[in-house]
């Protein structure tokens, strides 16, 4: 396993200058946002497709620094019912196939996305529950007509630019947002289809990270380093569906945090431990989003954390038996 971090909260700075930062931290991987939510300020596709030139010297510069791209991130709704939205998702998510074509990256890292409940409506609609009844004709509508036609035929179309791994985010809010829902569209639209495995997300639903990780064995295709902190009691008083600002820390259910900040050593072990259980054993890629912490705090509390965490070597024989 190697640490990595996707860049976004060095966007303040040019890519080299950014990426000198990370490395004097200890990481040794990039996560490079391409476009969609991440943005694309230190790699845009428009300017690198179709000039090897500086390809090449923007993967010079990367190695030269003694790191190396785990995956291109371009987090969107292709699928959104406004298509005006839906085809910039799509068109972002394509050059950023192209573009790992060019930079000889298999993993791209994207949403599910989330359709309206029917042709006709403006915005996506999550369904969270099974009843009243046409809550299941709009899941029945969204995967059967939307979802898994889109991923079945992108998925196609990501392996001609050599992209063998689309790892979705699990996040709720698109239809893709648990284990279940994430093996059901691998199993419709092929193994393409793979989780970015984001345990912050998961945990406020009350998911265990490692039993999820074990059931997600061979689907794996990028780890998120991100941790969630549950407030007990506000939970106890308001449940986990949390549409308050992720500002108001005291009041929220659940707040984004710096891995350890919400679950100790011992939590993110099991995680580490159960990656490797299944055969993981690529990038650990922190994301840094916490709001009660500076970016260069949050990030070298991170590398420190997870430095004394992370596998890093191939097991030894069993000597012992």
């Amino acid at each position: 396993m190697k640490l990595g971090v996707l860049t976004v909260p060095l966007y303040s700075k040019p890519a080299e200058e950014a990426f000198a930062i990370l490395a004097k931290m200890g990481v040794e991987a990039l996560e490079i946002g391409t476009g969609g939510s991440p943005g694309s300020v230190h790699l845009n596709p428009a300017e690198f497709l179709g000039n090897p030139g500086r390809v090449k010297e923007y993967k010079d510069m990367v190695k030269g620094l003694g790191l190396e791209i785990s995956a291109f991130s371009c987090h969107g709704n292709a699928v959104h019912p406004n298509k005006e939205i839906a085809n910039k998702a799509h068109d972002e998510f394509v050059q950023t196939c192209q573009l790992a074509e060019l930079f000889e990256i298999g993993t791209v890292v994207t949403f599910s996305g989330c359709p309206g409940g029917t042709p006709d409506d403006k915005y996506s609609n999550w369904v969270t529950c099974t009843w009243p009844s046409e809550f299941s004709e709009i899941l029945k509508y969204q995967w059967d007509d939307v979802l898994i036609p889109y991923w079945s035929e992108t998925a196609k179309l990501a392996k001609t630019y050599g992209v063998e791994r689309i790892a979705l985010e699990m996040h709720p809010g698109f239809c893709v947002y648990n284990t279940r829902t994430l093996l059901k569209l691998r199993a419709a639209a092929g193994d393409a289809i793979g989780a970015n495995f984001d345990p912050s997300h998961l945990l406020w639903q009350g998911i265990y990270p490692p039993d999820a990780i074990r059931a997600l064995k061979g689907a794996i295709y990028h780890f998120h380093a991100k941790d969630t902190k549950i407030n007990q009691q506000q939970t106890r008083i308001n449940g986990v569906l949390e549409t308050s600002g992720y500002d108001e820390f005291l009041t929220r259910s659940w707040l984004f945090r710096t891995v350890g900040y919400g679950n100790d050593a011992g939590v993110w072990k099991d995680i580490i431990s159960s990656l490797k259980t299944v055969g993981y054993d690529g990038i650990i890629s922190i994301e840094h989003e916490d709001g009660l912490m500076s970016v260069d705090e949050g990030l070298q509390k991170a590398v420190d954390f997870l430095k004394g965490i992370i596998i890093k070597e191939n097991p030894a024989d069993m000597w012992w038996l």
